[in-house]
């Protein structure tokens, strides 16, 4: 009896990873030049705020975003809406012009970080200019797509860092968040791939 529960145990979880890796379900397609180059930027993206975790985490000992949550809703770190890239809602028009407002709200909370210690500048320099990269990439293939809404989108209201401690929390924050929105991304952009 223990062995059958274990293996539908072991038959679920594999149904599991299999349907978690898997891509969204299709609705258009995008070209395949595009798409490498976004996981190109992705990749990159994500090793910049891995690398200003790791350094937010090694120089100031916040190494549990997970512990800075309250925190974050009380500073106001804006979530980025995601509807559209959802798994139930996948639209191109719609996945691509909230991946690109996401990509502008995350330039606007770099940028609300500014003041982060001088050993984390780098780090911080190199993720916004990647994530500009990625911004200005989405928007091209928008606009040839004849998907991009006539007026680019702003980056709303920003979070007000006070402190020292706030800029590094808010770091760990951003960046923890950012990777998440990327696994997504990445996600969403796999479904247009063409067959």
């Amino acid at each position: 009896m223990k062995l059958t529960a274990l293996q539908l145990l072991l038959w679920y979880e594999a149904l599991w990873l299999v349907q978690a890796a898997a891509p969204l379900g299709p609705t258009s397609s995008l070209p395949q030049s595009f798409l490498l180059k976004c996981l190109e930027q992705m990749r990159k993206v994500q090793a910049d705020s891995t690398v200003l975790q790791e350094r937010l985490c090694a120089t100031h000992k916040l190494c549990h975003p997970e512990e800075l949550v309250l925190l974050g809703h009380a500073l106001g770190i804006p979530q980025p809406s995601l509807s559209g890239c959802s798994s139930q809602a996948l639209q191109l028009t719609g996945c691509l012009r909230q991946l690109h407002s996401a990509l502008v709200l995350y330039q606007g909370l770099l940028q609300a970080l500014t003041g982060l210690p001088p050993e984390l500048t780098p780090a911080l320099e190199t993720l916004q200019l990647d994530i500009g990269d990625f911004a200005i990439n989405l928007w091209r293939e928008m606009e040839e797509l004849g998907v991009a809404p006539a007026v680019p989108p702003t980056q709303g209201a920003m979070p007000a860092f006070t402190s020292a401690f706030q800029r590094r929390a808010g770091g760990v924050l951003v960046a923890s968040n950012l990777q998440s929105f990327l696994e997504l991304a990445y996600r969403a952009l796999r479904a247009f791939a063409k067959p």
